[in-house]
């Protein structure tokens, strides 16, 4: 009787540890998503790293239309942007890019400035990006 009430003890507090241990890390894992997000939408220039400045805000998706001076891009959820172009926007890949590898097909990361419109002039504009999922934006 004494063996089978340590053993019904140490299940208990096993099951007790794993439950709290499950629930720890899923805190963690929440506080490290938010964490991303905050650094990922930062406010500052540090060290040579673009941040992201106020009123800024990355777009990705994938280009369904391009012209001169502007691109459409068909983000995650179906809705799109208009994305405007100007002489100062960077564009890059794996190199350096230009205007004209702005294609149909291409996915894109874009970081600039929201317009009251709703389209974005873009800062930067980079090709084939490696996109995360990042909790409350846009990106994939």
């Amino acid at each position: 009787m004494v063996k089978a009430n340590n053993i019904i003890i140490v299940l208990l507090v096993v099951i007790l540890v794993g439950a709290g241990s499950f629930f720890a890390g899923m805190k963690y894992q929440q506080s490290k998503r938010t964490f991303e997000a905050r650094q990922f939408e930062g406010r500052q220039r540090m060290g040579g790293v673009q941040g992201i400045r106020a009123g800024f805000r990355p777009v990705s998706g994938e280009i369904i239309e391009s012209g001169e001076k502007s691109i459409t891009v068909k983000l995650t959820d179906g809705s799109s942007k208009i994305i405007l172009l100007s002489d100062k926007t960077q564009i890059n890949k794996a190199d350096s890019a230009v205007k004209e590898d702005l294609k149909v097909g291409e996915k894109v990361m874009v970081i600039g400035q929201e317009n009251s419109d709703g389209s974005v002039t873009a800062q930067n504009i980079q090709l084939s990006p490696v996109l995360r999922r990042i909790t409350g934006g846009s990106s994939e």
